[in-house]
């Protein structure tokens, strides 16, 4: 199956190569893996955005190499991990909200000394 990548052509002309995407999925990466790691931060919501971040990365690396490749397995595997990074955020939302409305609260420290 051949796909249309006008768009995507559009957006990233032709000299920009394989490695320029790499390194932007992988920035991408980083910024969430900095988000997660944050010490200033203490939100859950942000912890997930964070996670969401990499996830992307992650994904748009897929992406990036199987076009490179010419292979469609990568933007299988890619549309596969969105879909599952997509209903663990839904999942970890209705948690947190779930939480939110019984403490009223959504401070990490206060949520760290609970015990199971």
């Amino acid at each position: 199956m051949v796909l249309n990548f006008s768009i995507f052509l559009a957006i990233f002309p032709n000299h920009v190569n394989l490695i320029t995407l790499l390194t932007l999925s992988s920035s991408i990466f980083l910024i969430g893996g900095w988000g997660m790691m944050n010490p200033m931060q203490n939100s859950i919501i942000n912890l997930l955005i964070s996670f969401e971040l990499m996830v992307l990365g992650v994904s748009l690396n897929f992406i990036f190499l199987s076009l490179y490749l010419d292979d469609f397995n990568g933007q299988i595997m890619a549309l596969l991990i969105l879909t599952v990074a997509g209903a663990e955020s839904a999942l970890g939302l209705a948690i947190v909200l779930a939480y939110f409305r019984l403490k009223g609260d959504l401070n990490l420290k206060r949520i760290e000394s609970i015990k199971a």
